[in-house]
């Protein structure tokens, strides 16, 4: 205590100081809290129920997903679990027509809740009984989704509309259960066994092809992961011969037949997120704990600087009988006070910090759900790194002002006329150190900010601006076949119709949305070259699409009225496609056919057009083979379809006029509202992320390191003064006095981009993956972020140096 207190007296005799390095600290450590407050969430906490740490993930082989057919083999056959259950993650519909008011939800199997030890908040949650076909309309309601919408009032027994159809209130779950995917959280949980009643004729209740579940377990008491594990792949075998697909080819029989039955620890449940930003949140908890290290070298020098201050203090101390362990004890014990300090104010950092985050790392489509509340791992984190922190600043200097000479340091005036080298070669070590760490960053920020703005500023093949992306869903109309291709093509009128709308089309799928469709083609006379050569990518669009989009036809033709369900079917390939399989040669009015899932010949297509390559999937892709069917041909169109609209009317007008319009052909149907551009710019948020808080703590490293070097040649100014002076007073000139600074200013950023350089080069090669456009090593990026380092950190030496040269020798010399 009575260093405690000594420690604060101190600090507050030196406000300047003291504001700095707690500024510096809470910054480095509320950074490093920030990151592994989110990381502890997606990648190590185990999900909130009971014994998470007894739960596995059941697979077949490598593979996350279940159909239902194999999924109710397994729940009526296994004997090695107490608990198992299947869900799957679902975004419904609570409005009954007009703008679709989205809430995530979940489709699970009847032992979900029990399974995992979740109680209900109010009334029941779904149960074994609810598991079974033909099963009641039921609901459970997430408590966070409760409070929300209904303010916490009594609503069992009534009704919530999901899809456009009733489902009765039950129950809801326990408060700060989200689920078991990190990342959502549920609004709404209802069985399975009601999939058919939302999908109507689209049903995957028995389709063996349709994989769409996941499945956890909990093993019984005292049975062990390897005999769960050998019981499974025991039952694997009459698992998939009960449930082969029956309309496939016998190759792909005999080999699904063959497939087996594993395992997986569960306990931190799944997740997205963990999966798509794993590898980003990674390197910023690097490069953070670089910053801090950074930081830590900056307040090492402070601190270097106020223990040569206080030699005299120090030397006093020694001379009246303190051990070296002693005064060793009580400067530990300001580091380590300083550290808290920052900590503490860290804390508030991380708070907002981690909440930024999250709304980086959210889109549109998926709102991160995160528990960012601070519980004692976030504590415990933040205090190791405090007192690390404060132990790796304050050893150096603490170690160093114990090991003066008593004789030389109690004279009165004790500073030598003349500052050797060697007094201050610690301090020069750690600019050095910090120049490097410092140009590292500035490489990785580089190679991430050039990644990004390849991606944002390449040629997609599309005009992504000016088009509101419009999805029209009929699933709640239960329309036949005839209505709904009435209701999508009346949509589409009316939409082209609007005032200010240049073009307009509809597709099944648009580009850069993560959703594909891909299959085998066999054009006429071309033989496959191997493996996947005749796997292309799919689209379905309307006439106008490529205008509206903005990729243009290089040959041949649109789609148009000629083109109806009783034509001959035609398609419109890509360049790749037409380069893939026809060469040089034309492939205006050239066939391919396709295969039905038995392997026999589907349909001949004849080519009508070809338009240049776009990207399909993600801004990743290189340019590949995509094949565009006439909408107009489908003879069974799907529930939903995507209007794409140009217009260069502001999104809000011209999404309240599509609206208005399409209420006109069926209030009843629900619309979703995006633009492309907002699409496209979603698809790269983890560049994003990497690229603004890479770029931010660079810039940030970089003013530390330049902090870092004022400091240590002011020091140095400072202790040389009597040098200098004598200097000036023997006739030396300002400028061979400032080139004495400046050398040595050079000498220091010399070394660290050095260092700096070898440690960028070894060290970015594990960014590869993660950039695009630009090599791990690419030169102009190091040479660019050293031109600007070298820049920033000759400003940061030049000011003392220009001191040093204006020191006025009697001045200089009277202070002995």
């Amino acid at each position: 205590m009575q260093d405690i207190k000594f420690a604060l007296r101190l600090l507050k005799s030196s406000p300047g100081f003291t504001a700095v390095a707690i500024l510096s600290l809470a910054l480095g450590i509320g950074a490093n809290t920030a990151i592994f407050s989110i990381m502890d969430t997606v990648m190590l906490k185990t999900l909130p129920v009971k014994n998470p740490q007894e739960l596995v993930q059941v697979k077949i082989g490598t593979g996350p997903s279940f159909t239902n057919p194999i999924w109710e083999e397994l729940r009526d056959r296994q004997d090695v679990f107490s608990g198992v259950f299947a869900w799957s993650g679902q975004r419904y519909n609570l409005a009954s027509g007009g703008e679709v008011q989205p809430v995530d939800g979940l489709m699970t199997s009847g032992a979900y809740f029990e399974t995992l030890g979740v109680p209900a908040a109010a009334g029941r949650l779904l149960g074994r009984s609810d598991d079974r076909r033909g099963c009641a309309p039921i609901a459970v309601l997430g408590y966070g989704f409760w409070q929300s919408h209904y303010g916490g009032r009594d609503v069992l027994g009534q009704n919530i509309q999901l899809d456009g159809h009733p489902f009765e209130i039950i129950g809801v779950a326990a408060p700060g259960f989200f689920g078991t995917d990190v990342g959502r959280t549920f609004g709404v949980a209802i069985p399975i066994c009601t999939e058919p009643v939302l999908r109507g004729e689209n049903s995957s209740l028995d389709q063996r092809s349709s994989w769409w579940l996941r499945v956890f377990g909990r093993p019984k008491p005292g049975v062990g992961r390897a005999q769960v594990t050998a019981r499974l792949k025991a039952l694997a075998p009459a698992v998939f011969d009960a449930t082969v697909p029956q309309n496939s080819r016998a190759q792909y029989q005999n080999d699904y037949r063959k497939r087996s039955l594993d395992i997986a620890d569960a306990g931190t449940g799944l997740s997205y997120v963990r999966q798509r930003y794993g590898d980003p949140l990674r390197t910023l908890m690097a490069v953070v704990g670089i910053v801090l290290l950074i930081a830590c070298a900056n307040i090492a020098n402070l601190m270097l600087a106020r223990a040569s201050a206080r030699q005299r203090e120090i030397a006093v101390r020694l001379a009246i009988g303190a051990s070296r362990w002693r005064i060793l004890r009580q400067l530990l014990t300001e580091s380590v006070l300083l550290s808290a300090l920052g900590a503490v104010l860290g804390l508030g950092f991380a708070r907002w910090g981690s909440a930024l985050l999250v709304r980086l790392i959210s889109s549109s489509n998926s709102t991160m759900f995160l528990d960012m509340r601070i519980d004692w791992r976030m504590l415990v984190f933040t205090a190791a790194v405090a007192v690390l922190t404060g132990i790796l600043f304050g050893l150096a200097p603490a170690w160093r002002a114990t090991r003066l000479a008593l004789n030389a340091s109690l004279k009165e005036g004790g500073r030598a006329n003349t500052a050797g080298r060697s007094h201050f070669r610690l301090g020069r070590a750690l600019v050095a150190v910090q120049v490097g760490l410092s140009l590292m960053l500035l490489v990785g920020a580089g190679l991430f900010v050039r990644t990004f703005l390849n991606l944002t500023h390449m040629d997609m093949g599309f005009q992504r601006q000016n088009v509101l992306l419009v999805d029209v869903e009929v699933r709640a109309l239960k329309a036949p076949v005839p209505v709904r291709r009435a209701l999508f093509s009346q949509s589409l009128e009316r939409a082209r119709s609007i005032p200010g709308v240049q073009s307009a089309s509809a597709s099944n799928l648009t580009p850069i949305s993560g959703s594909s469709w891909n299959d085998d083609i066999h054009p006429d006379g071309y033989t496959s070259k191997g493996r996947n050569d005749l796997l292309v990518w799919f689209n379905r669009v309307t006439d106008k699409y490529f205008q509206t989009l903005g990729t243009p036809l290089v040959a041949g033709r649109d789609f148009d009225s000629r083109d109806t369900p009783n034509s001959p079917a035609v398609a419109i390939i890509n360049e790749t496609v037409a380069r893939r399989f026809f060469g040089n040669a034309s492939p205006i009015g050239q066939h391919y056919w396709t295969e039905d899932s038995m392997g026999k010949r589907k349909s001949v297509v004849e080519i009508v057009g070809v338009v240049r390559d776009a990207r399909y999937v993600n801004l990743r892709d290189d340019n590949v083979g995509t094949v565009f069917l006439a909408d107009s041909q489908e003879a069974k169109p799907f529930q939903g379809t995507t209007l794409e609209i140009r217009s260069g009317l502001p999104v809000p007008s011209l999404t309240s006029a599509v609206k208005q319009a399409l209420a006109g052909v069926d209030a009843r149907m629900s619309l979703s509202f995006k633009t492309l551009e907002r699409q496209v710019e979603e698809s790269i948020l983890g560049e994003r992320l990497l690229a603004a808080l890479g770029g931010f703590f660079a810039v940030l490293a970089l003013l530390l390191a330049s902090v870092g070097l004022y400091g240590v040649i002011s020091y140095m100014v400072n202790r040389r003064r009597n040098e200098i002076g004598i200097r000036m007073a023997l006739g030396a000139s300002r400028g061979p006095v400032l080139w004495l600074v400046l050398r040595e200013v050079g000498l220091l950023v010399g070394i660290g981009l050095i260092l700096g350089t070898g440690a960028a080069l070894a060290t970015t090669k594990f960014l590869r993956t993660m950039l695009f456009g630009v090599a791990a090593k690419d030169a102009v990026t190091i040479a660019g972020a050293a031109a600007l380092l070298g820049i920033v950190a000759a400003t940061a030496g030049f000011v003392p140096a220009r001191r040093a040269s204006r020191i006025e020798p009697m001045e200089a010399l009277r202070e002995e």
